[in-house]
């Protein structure tokens, strides 16, 4: 009780010294400066209620240090249900407000380590440092952290949300989070610049709000969680890919349902889905715009592995072949070239956008560690049926390459010579064609050899077509493909 008098009294005396140097300032003039110096008794009240006062701020200066560590651990449980290890002696500071600050802190939860920070800070609030048991943590600063994640605590940051930040806000800064498999290989690194634990005093729920890059790509994410309806509610923004994603997450039961919609550029398209601990199903369609479009996947997660199919009218592949596209960023990362992901998709669609290519089946696989494209095939036109085998998309001097075999079916050499306006006199009938390619996906070039026309090989056809250079454009190329074609006929005609 004595304690709580005197809280009182410092926080009046606080406010004496404030009001009396509003007092005093406002009347503040050089022609009074002399007179004012010389009130003694205002001078010597005011310092001494200011060393005072600064006297019990640095009263935490005198905790003992193996209580301490306990108490700031018991409140950080309690508020963040994690357990911290300070592994060294916490330090005292006053400004920019009172704080604790521990360097090289370890997070454990359930007693796996979750991560290691390299710079901790604790507020704490000033309604009573005389007592280090009702010590009240106010915010927590997390700076330069690194978080290690697997399939089985990557909810980890959802679940913070489960904690009450009433009165207190828990922020993270310049950190990392390692997303690992069981054999602890790293399969993706997500950069976070800053997230924020907060209670929403408009929408009345917890909600976290994080900027953060991943795969070079920059997003923002806002997470609600609404208890009383046992749902939550995010929005993804990727503005460099002009992408939006609403989320609704409803997790009232064992099995999670959820939808969500995807806006990118002007099209717009609804996914659902459910979960369990083991597996994932999503469902992705296009009910406005395309009623065919329309795509299914299912996930396992221990072990990991995964069916994807879908079919539509068109299927647009730019970001297949885009140096850029967030597809081929991910290709790069090489955290799908992993032994432990088992993954095969399939997608039907009548048109290739952009291009005459038509009734393309494609199909894709991931296992063992190596990614290809075997047994794809489309048609160009009526005229001619195109068939990919023995691919691989890989890396080669940090560049993606997609190396293969490729076979093609010709169904109409009249029509395909009178698209070329290949002259009359070198027009020569034939039916296959077969050819190995490497095709270079940052620099947008291929490069063919081995290349056989109705199993004959042809030396100077072979160098004319050895080398092809994409352009910027879907008119260019064209242009420069029908020239290369017709210049390669010539030859092979004789």
């Amino acid at each position: 009780m004595r304690k709580n008098n005197f809280i009182k009294f410092l926080k009046n005396i606080n406010l004496s010294i404030n009001n009396l140097l509003e007092k005093n300032l406002n009347k503040l003039k050089f022609d009074n400066f002399s007179s004012l110096a010389r009130s003694n008794r205002i001078v010597i009240t005011i310092v001494a209620l200011f060393f005072l006062f600064l006297t019990y701020l640095l009263v935490p200066n005198f905790y003992k240090g193996q209580e301490l560590a306990k108490k700031l651990n018991n409140e950080l449980s309690s508020k963040l249900s994690l357990n911290f290890k300070f592994s060294q002696d916490l330090k005292y500071k006053l400004f920019p407000r009172p704080h604790f600050l521990s360097s090289d802190t370890i997070i454990y939860k359930n007693n796996f380590e979750i991560s290691k920070i390299k710079k901790l800070k604790i507020y704490v609030s000033l309604d009573n440092l005389f007592s280090i048991d009702n010590l009240e943590i106010n915010n927590i600063l997390i700076n330069n952290a690194n978080f290690n994640l697997n399939f089985e605590n990557y909810n980890f940051f959802l679940n913070l949300l489960d904690n009450n930040y009433l009165n207190n806000n828990l922020r993270i800064k310049n950190s990392n989070i390692f997303f690992r498999n069981f054999e602890k290989e790293v399969l993706f690194i997500n950069k976070i610049k800053d997230m924020k634990y907060y209670y929403d005093q408009k929408d009345l729920n917890n909600t976290f709000y994080s900027e953060n890059e991943l795969f070079n790509i920059p997003y923002k994410i806002k997470v609600l969680n609404d208890k009383k309806r046992s749902k939550l509610f995010s929005k993804i923004n990727l503005e460099f890919l002009k992408v939006q994603i609403e989320n609704e997450f409803n997790y009232s039961k064992e099995i999670k349902i959820g939808n969500a919609n995807l806006i990118f550029n002007k099209s717009k398209a609804m996914l659902t889905y459910k979960k369990n601990k083991k597996f994932y199903e999503i469902n992705l369609f296009d009910k406005l715009n395309d009623p065919s479009f329309f795509y299914m996947a299912s996930f396992n997660l221990n072990p990991f592995y995964s069916n994807f199919e879908g079919k539509t009218d068109k299927i647009d592949l730019s970001h297949f072949y885009n140096p850029n596209s967030l597809i081929v960023q991910i290709l790069k990362s090489e955290i799908l070239n992993n032994k432990n992901i088992d993954f095969k998709l399939k997608v039907n669609a009548d048109n290739i956008s952009k291009t005459d290519f038509k009734k393309i089946n494609l199909i894709s696989k991931i296992q063992e560690g190596l990614i290809d494209i075997d047994n794809t095939h489309f048609n160009w036109k009526n005229h001619a049926e195109f068939k990919l085998k023995e691919t691989l998309i890989f890396i080669k001097n940090g560049e993606l390459v997609l190396d293969g075999k490729l076979q093609i079916k010709i169904s109409n050499n009249d029509e395909i010579y009178q698209y070329l306006l290949t002259p009359k006199n070198f027009r020569k009938k034939f039916k296959y064609v077969d050819l190995t390619f490497s095709y270079n996906i940052d620099q947008k070039s291929t490069l063919l050899n081995d290349i056989r026309i109705d199993n004959e090989y042809n030396q100077k056809l072979n160098r004319i077509m050895g080398n092809i250079i994409l352009k910027d454009s879907n008119l260019q190329n064209k242009i420069y493909l029908k020239n290369l074609l017709n210049e390669a006929i010539k030859s092979y005609a004789g």
